[in-house]
């Protein structure tokens, strides 16, 4: 298995909660970045302390109540399946809370981690507030929710955004890195991908790499997979007959998303 690819663990850790991903940046290597998914089925709680780490917390599928340990937030879900392509409702939730989950209905919920230095007042984002936009042409198209955009002020450090990227289609392409700390150039961010597929016994492909290619790894990618990208450029290939789906979570010193092209496969943006 490839050291950056993640598999779902499908670990019960309570009466209708069941972790299916769940890293902390040091359980990965990296600094600023970590995951949570969670399933809830319906009436079930899921709580935690958020300690020095903000979070965003993503109604994936299914309908949620959240507490920040002061406020609750009620029926947040927009959708059954993320193929829906429709946004979500999210929630950002500083350190020092107490988040608790309570599932209206069957949810998977991804919490998305950044280490943070000051306390911020919770924010509800929602679905309505996602900008949605699409990138790319011909068969390197993708559309994409911005849930948590570098332009947002809530959070210190986290960025989070959903693509979606269909069938025959490349996506994080051509291949881009966020790994210099060369602003106004480059910024440097880490970055994780959590994917979905559909039908879900499909796969994608996904390849992590270095200009030196001291890092280069290519994985098959299946659903509720995780990829950890510490560095390098990262692309994505969606196989005929399936459509992919992931949500990023990225972080760095400074809340920037300033991305660098690899030089070789850059002129395919301008192609006629």
């Amino acid at each position: 298995m490839a050291e950056l690819l993640k598999k779902p663990v499908h670990h019960p850790l309570a009466e209708g909660v069941e972790i299916i991903q769940d890293f902390k940046p040091s359980d990965v290597d990296l600094e600023y970045t970590g995951i949570k998914v969670i399933d809830l089925k319906a009436a079930a709680t899921f709580s935690e302390s958020t300690n020095d780490y903000e979070a965003c917390v993503v109604a994936l599928t299914g309908q949620i109540d959240v507490s920040d340990g002061n406020d609750k937030y009620e029926g947040l879900g927009t959708r059954d399946s993320v193929f829906e392509k429709v946004p979500t409702d999210s929630i950002y939730i500083s350190k020092a809370h107490e988040i608790v989950i309570t599932a209206q209905r069957d949810a998977r919920v991804v919490i998305c981690y950044s280490p943070c230095e000051q306390e911020r007042a919770t924010q509800l984002i929602p679905a309505a507030e996602n900008s949605v936009e699409d990138r790319g042409k011909y068969s390197n198209k993708r559309h994409v929710h911005n849930i948590l955009p570098d332009s947002h002020t809530a959070s210190e450090k986290l960025l989070v955004v959903e693509v979606y990227t269909d069938q025959g289609n490349w996506s994080s392409y051509p291949p881009h890195k966020h790994d210099v700390d060369n602003l106004p150039h480059e910024s440097f961010l880490e970055e994780i991908y959590y994917h979905e597929m559909d039908p879900p016994q499909g796969f994608v492909f996904q390849r992590v790499y270095t200009d030196d290619k001291s890092l280069d790894e290519t994985m098959a990618v299946e659903h509720s997979d995780v990829v950890i990208v510490p560095k390098g450029y990262h692309p994505v290939a969606v196989p005929d007959g399936y459509n992919g789906y992931y949500l990023n979570v990225m972080a760095g010193p400074q809340k920037v998303w300033k991305f660098h092209n690899q030089k070789d496969h850059e002129w395919i943006i301008d192609r006629k």
